[in-house]
């Protein structure tokens, strides 16, 4: 397998196809939908182009590949976002034309459950952005978060090396979409802590691989779209990140323990681990039960690398997994990490 390479980058006025190919929750919650639409027409010039699935809860997974399909063949488009994740994208994969998708290579922006088609489209000699999806980060209420949307400006419409920063405020609590007054104000943030270094005595450049760790592990466990040669993993950047179902530190250990089994980890020159998320509608952790929670899950990291990589340069807190903001990460693309000077570059 050759080294994914970049597609081209639309600019302003250009098409942009926005796709469900997780869940169709646009039709369920339309509030930050629609604003997430709004914003991409005013704020970044481009138009958005929906298909039979975007808007459709429970459509079949041939119907969403056959959106995939469209949104990529089509010439007059020239991005590609996901509206949102969800949890049965690994039922697409089996149905896509990857020969059609290679011939229109595009850039894709997703993550969460979109980590399927991240690493389809890094098996298929395609660079990908895992980052910035219309409804949690261009509709979020208020006024999209700075970085979000600086990063995401560069990924669209720049090439060349982009510096990312740590948060100065972030936040995890999330409010309620079909409540209107969600989006009259700005949500609640709280100070940020910078990132954690690990052996930070070197400079790391590889390729990226990784996204969700829970969808990982269920690619894994498919044997779906991890590449049959792992050496073009050696010595890239691994990026891993944890969703709102907040799994428990043996979950995450136990993860990492199967990839360490695998011989994966000890390909990987470098890992930057996304921000736990430590609230859900679900588990409203107070402030002290989500620095534990986050704390585990950090133990649970270490332990497995301590394991199989234990030389392994690691970066903890990056904001680009499903807290606010959302940093954008090439997925197969360049990123430089660099421990003395404490910065990450990446290459949009």
């Amino acid at each position: 397998m050759t080294p994914p390479t970049y597609p081209p980058k639309p600019s302003p006025g250009d098409r942009i196809a926005v796709i469900s190919p997780s869940a169709g929750l646009p039709g369920l919650f339309p509030l930050p939908y629609e604003l997430g639409l709004e914003r991409l027409r005013k704020e970044y010039g481009l138009e958005p182009v929906e298909y039979a699935t975007t808007r459709t809860m429970g459509a079949t997974p041939r119907a969403r590949a056959d959106d995939i399909h469209a949104a990529f063949a089509d010439p007059t488009v020239k991005a590609v976002i996901a509206s949102i994740g969800g949890d049965d994208q690994i039922t697409v994969l089996p149905l896509l034309d990857r020969e059609l998708i290679r011939a229109n290579p595009k850039p894709f922006f997703g993550m969460s459950d979109n980590t399927n088609l991240l690493a389809y489209l890094h098996n298929t000699g395609i660079v990908a952005y895992h980052g910035a999806g219309v409804m949690c980060e261009l509709g979020r209420p208020g006024a999209m978060h700075a970085l979000t949307a600086e990063s995401l400006r560069a990924a669209l419409f720049n090439t060349g090396e982009y510096q990312l920063r740590p948060a100065e405020r972030w936040r995890d609590v999330d409010r309620d979409w079909a409540d209107p007054t969600t989006f009259e104000s700005e949500p609640e943030t709280r100070p940020g802590t910078g990132w954690t270094w690990v052996n930070a005595d070197r400079v790391v450049e590889g390729r990226s691989w990784g996204g969700c760790l829970e969808i990982l592990g269920l690619l894994l466990m498919a044997d779906r779209e991890v590449p049959r040669d792992l050496s073009v993993l050696d010595g890239g950047v691994l990026l891993l990140e944890t969703s709102e179902e907040m799994p428990s530190g043996e979950e995450v250990f136990r993860t990492l323990h199967n990839m360490g089994k695998r011989g994966l980890l000890r390909r990987f020159s470098a890992l930057l681990m996304g921000r736990a998320k430590t609230w859900f509608f679900e588990r409203p952790n107070s402030l002290e039960e989500g620095a534990r929670y986050a704390a585990e899950q950090r133990e649970a990291v270490l332990r497995a690398l301590r394991m199989y990589a234990p030389d392994m340069t690691i970066v903890f807190d990056v904001d680009f997994g499903h807290t606010d903001p959302q940093l954008v990460i090439p997925y197969g693309g360049v990123v430089r990490v660099d421990g003395p000077a404490r910065r990450i570059t990446v290459t949009y």
